[in-house]
């Protein structure tokens, strides 16, 4: 097979404690998925499904490079997340055996054009240019589920400059792993490969270029680089 133009190479992110890597196919993204968060974005916890969006394989972030602050936008926001790399997927996949397709766990960061985006919902636009764009989810290696279990009860948390501006507990998440890939599956059919963005916790600020940013998630691991 011969291509009429240079195909991009598939990004792949390490497997800790080893030389393999994780080949990513999609990433999806959870968003509102902390209560604290919601409420502070203006949302109630309790009345909303979750929400949906995806990004490219280009936003990824690999080995804690520096991040270039991104074009078209004055108002750059962290959220830190706990992100779930799929070995395996399908549809309608049930609730009870969603953790079988789970290859691992990673520290992610979503990055969001927060001015961008608060144009897009006052219009009722898609978040496309808010979320999907190139280097804004930068992911720690993938620990693999047959060395950190499926972690159900471990700090998150993010420092810009050594300060604490992010910091929960991942059994704060309103829906839960299994249930964020059972309901995803319902909409798509889920891929090895793809990864998992789970939504962020409270506390989600603006970052500048020459901000570091560390964040780590009990028994995940950590990921740390700076804003250029």
């Amino acid at each position: 097979m011969e291509f009429v133009v240079t195909p991009q190479p598939v990004p792949a992110v390490s497997v800790t404690g080893s030389e393999d890597f994780f080949p990513v196919h999609r990433i999806y993204c959870v968003g509102r998925n902390y209560a604290d968060h919601v409420k502070e974005m203006g949302g109630d916890p309790k009345q909303e499904p979750p929400v949906f969006f995806s990004k490219p394989a280009t936003a990824l972030v690999l080995e804690n490079e520096d991040v270039s602050y991104p074009q078209a936008t004055n108002d750059l926001h962290h959220e830190v997340e706990l992100v779930v790399a799929l070995k395996s997927g399908g549809k309608d996949i049930a609730l009870e055996s969603a953790l079988d397709c789970v290859y691992g766990y990673a520290v992610g960061i979503d990055f969001t054009r927060r001015d961008l985006q608060t144009i897009a919902k006052n219009k009722g636009r898609p978040w496309d240019v808010a979320k999907g764009f190139d280097q804004s989810a930068p992911i720690s290696s993938i620990r693999p589920s047959s060395e950190c279990g499926h972690p159900v009860d471990a700090q998150i948390q993010l420092k810009i400059n050594n300060e604490i501006r992010q910091q929960a507990n991942i059994n704060e998440m309103i829906w839960t792993v299994p249930e964020i890939i059972s309901e995803l599956s319902k909409f798509f059919e889920l891929k090895s490969g793809d990864l998992i963005y789970t939504g962020t916790p409270a506390g989600v600020a603006a970052v500048q270029a020459g901000d570091r940013l560390t964040a780590t998630i009990e028994g995940v691991g950590e990921l740390g680089f700076n804003i250029v």
